[in-house]
């Protein structure tokens, strides 16, 4: 069983929590998320790529010259695939790259991808997220004060902030910090979790995310 420190907003650490053995059991399904993550980035493609053949190009609709007696090859159009500025043969055309996995590898995925991050040691509790007022700068030293981000780094780390619920003050403090990515602890999904660096959870959205993958 894995136990993990809760933190509060100034860094130190004022309780213990024991994560779930039937989420958290240290096993890592790689086939399910590959599956999961691919699905999720066919669905996000728009698929707008589009091409006109030769009937959906404009012009063309005089013969270039008489069928015989020129000596040339024989043309009836100059919107032709074989001329410039005629129509594309086999090009693209808007289309729907998306398709669905099944919920049990989503799950599967999911709880794989908080697996790996809780082996990272990069999987953070906070007791609960509240702010006096509702300033950028004000959350900006609850990140400081978890280690989560410093001014002197060149390079910040990517993180993930789950919880149960956001306030409207919450969302627009941290709607400005470009290294943050804040989500419902019941919305978040495997790319979600993998494309970020850090993991940092509310205990009450914790407690969501364990009972909806079990």
């Amino acid at each position: 069983m894995f136990t993990l420190p809760v933190y509060n907003s100034l860094g130190k650490e004022v309780d213990m929590i024991k994560l779930d053995e039937k989420v958290f059991d240290g096993t890592l399904n790689a086939d399910c998320l590959h599956q999961a993550i691919e699905s999720y980035k066919a669905n996000q493609r728009q698929g707008l790529a589009s091409t006109k053949t030769r009937g959906e190009v404009p012009g063309g609709g005089k013969k270039p010259w008489k069928q015989k007696g020129t000596g040339r090859a024989r043309v009836g159009s100059t919107r032709s695939p074989l001329w410039r500025h005629g129509g594309v043969v086999f090009g693209p055309h808007p289309r729907d790259f998306g398709y669905d996995v099944p919920q049990k590898i989503k799950a599967g995925a999911l709880k794989t991808s908080l697996n790996a991050k809780l082996k990272e040691n990069n999987f953070l509790v906070l007791d609960e997220f509240n702010l006096l007022e509702p300033k950028t700068k004000a959350a900006i030293k609850i990140f400081s004060n978890l280690n989560l981000f410093s001014a002197k780094e060149k390079k910040l780390k990517k993180v993930l902030f789950l919880t149960d619920k956001v306030s409207p003050d919450a969302k627009k403090a941290l709607k400005n910090i470009d290294f943050l990515t804040l989500d419902l602890a019941r919305d978040c999904h495997a790319y979600e979790v993998m494309n970020n660096q850090k993991l940092l959870i509310t205990k009450s959205g914790l407690a969501d995310l364990t009972a909806r993958l079990k």
